[in-house]
């Protein structure tokens, strides 16, 4: 199986055996490690009690179009190889899919992308796949295949040749005990047992209720959740960016079954699926240092095309902390990725595509120092440097963010107050899961799922408000205070406003909330409407 991206390509691997000097050539556009899989599969099939063949042997990797990488070939070659010699009955390999990596003394090690070149195979009709056995948990996500797993070219023989099964002890700590009995049938448990990636990976054991205070922050955070909204954090350090931030996975949906596969697909190609947690149903979370390059933000690097990190928060939270020390350069690249909802990396070999549809959260302090405050006047910072420091963030990306909150400091009096502590993470994910079931609803029939999503032609002319709710944000479009992106904006904030309330459609109360989120909240100014409870 070839990966592109997180697409996978079932390549045919057949091997040719010639009278001749004894050679082992390479053909179908291999690259480099590729190649290297000669050497291996000799020495695994030979540590394996298999002859190696004495005679020119050609391999050929179809189609040859399609450029192939990486050591997961190598199991393929060899049982290809032993076909040509006999050692196989080359009918029972032509319905099989192999997928693994060969150690030099025949074992089978794990690769990256098992997931989605196990979904390729299903969907060009296949239904035998044999992977190592510590994948064989990801590849049964896939019910309409069957899965061995094997933990050495041995076995495999042996299975192949309906020989007694040798038995080998696991390749390290926390592996499957035993071998999978046989190629199990289809939709047979395949999922049975199966741990999946809850929301308390991603939200560590926090609660919202931890979070003291931040009425206006915490209803930007519940908005952006119902709605898929956008969300910037403006405020000095120790105000509550990073918490909030941290917390927002928690209240969002959980993962359908088809989302779950993408993200957990996007985990395998990068090689990062935790181990024994095959299936991801919950948003992810991903928070890259502000030094990352433009490339560990939408994937690329050298040689293979790896998804960066707005594939890898795809369903879930991308959290930019400290945004301006990001390069300008990493931050404009994340325009497309925002606008289509996946990235496109071109490479001479080929181009490849990264799903990328995540909720972006930006953190940022108000000045270089961090201490500006409206209620303490310790900011020592030149109004020069904080216009500089500010005009780090572009303005085209900063346009696309529909929610910006400024956020201070938690007074003592706020700290200590009795009944301080606010809502659980379970009270508000409970309302951001119904309103997300209003949206989907109304969006029923549309290719939109969340109110995000709706372009403002459709907003204006299907989904309006109610009579005279926008006139004040019209009126902000008049002084220059909104654009015509912007007013769009406003409209769908509203809407999930609307849909959290439980507003057939949105009225002037909502729009003011809305309006309010799209300008930036001051500091210590009261929501338009208080919290949403």
């Amino acid at each position: 199986m070839a990966l592109v991206g997180v697409e996978g390509v079932v390549v045919e691997v057949q091997a040719d055996l010639e009278p001749g000097v004894a050679a082992f050539t390479l053909v179908g556009l291999p690259d480099k490690s590729l190649t290297e899989s000669r050497d291996r599969v000799r020495a695994a099939v030979v540590n394996s009690g298999a002859a190696w063949p004495q005679k020119k042997l050609t391999v050929g990797l179809s189609p040859a179009s399609v450029p192939k990488s990486g050591s997961g070939f190598d199991l393929a070659v060899a049982a290809a190889v032993l076909g040509a010699a006999e050692r196989i009955d080359p009918r029972v390999l032509a319905d099989i899919v192999m997928i693994g990596e060969l150690g030099l003394d025949g074992r089978v090690r794990p690769v990256r992308g098992v997931l989605p070149a196990v979904l390729a195979a299903a969907d060009a009709g296949y239904e035998q796949v044999v992977v190592p056995e510590s994948a064989a948990a990801e590849a049964s996500l896939v019910p309409e295949v069957s899965v061995l797993g094997v933990r050495s070219l041995r076995q495999l023989i042996a299975v192949l040749a309906d020989e007694p099964v040798p038995d080998e002890e696991a390749d390290g700590p926390g592996r499957p005990d035993p071998l999978l009995a046989g190629l199990r049938m289809p939709g047979t448990g395949a999922a049975t047992g199966m741990h999946s990636v809850g929301a308390a990976q991603h939200d560590h054991g926090h609660d919202l209720e931890d979070v003291v205070g931040q009425i206006s922050a915490r209803t930007a955070v519940e908005v952006a959740a119902a709605g898929g909204h956008h969300l910037f954090l403006e405020g000095p350090p120790g105000a509550g960016k990073t918490m909030l931030a941290e917390r927002l996975p928690a209240i969002l949906p959980r993962l359908g079954r088809q989302e779950s596969l993408e993200v957990t697909a996007v985990h395998s190609v990068a090689g990062l699926l935790p181990p024994g947690k095959p299936l991801i149903d919950a948003a992810p979370y991903c928070a890259p240092h502000h030094s990352a390059t433009m490339q560990a933000l939408v994937g690329g690097g050298p040689g293979i095309a790896r998804p960066g990190a707005v594939s890898m928060s795809h369903r879930g939270v991308l959290f930019l902390d400290e945004t301006p020390e990001f390069s300008s350069r990493a931050l404009d690249a994340l325009r497309q990725p925002l606008e289509a909802g996946h990235v496109v990396i071109a490479r001479s070999a080929g181009v490849v595509r990264f799903p990328s549809k995540f909720l972006m959260v930006l953190a940022a302090n108000p000045c270089p120092c961090g201490r500006f405050s409206q209620r303490d006047d310790l900011c020592e910072c030149p109004p020069s440097a904080i216009r500089r420091y500010q005009a780090r963030l572009s303005g085209p990306l900063l346009d696309r963010v529909d929610l910006r909150v400024e956020v201070d400091r938690v007074t003592r009096t706020e700290l200590t107050a009795c009944g301080a502590r606010g809502e659980s993470t379970a009270t508000v994910a409970g309302r951001v899961r119904a309103a997300r079931e209003r949206a989907a609803e109304r969006l029923a029939g549309t290719p939109w799922h969340t109110n995000s999503e709706v372009p403002g032609r459709e907003l204006r002319s299907r989904w309006y408000a109610a009579s005279g709710a926008m006139d004040e944000a019209e009126r902000s479009l008049e002084r220059g205070v909104l654009t015509a992106r912007g007013l769009d904006r406003v409209l769908r904030v509203a809407w999930t406003v609307a849909d959290l309330v439980g507003h057939d459609r949105p009225d002037a109360t909502d729009v003011a909330l809305a309006l309010q989120l799209r300008t930036g909240v001051p500091r210590g100014v009261p929501m338009a409407i208080g919290a949403l409870t």
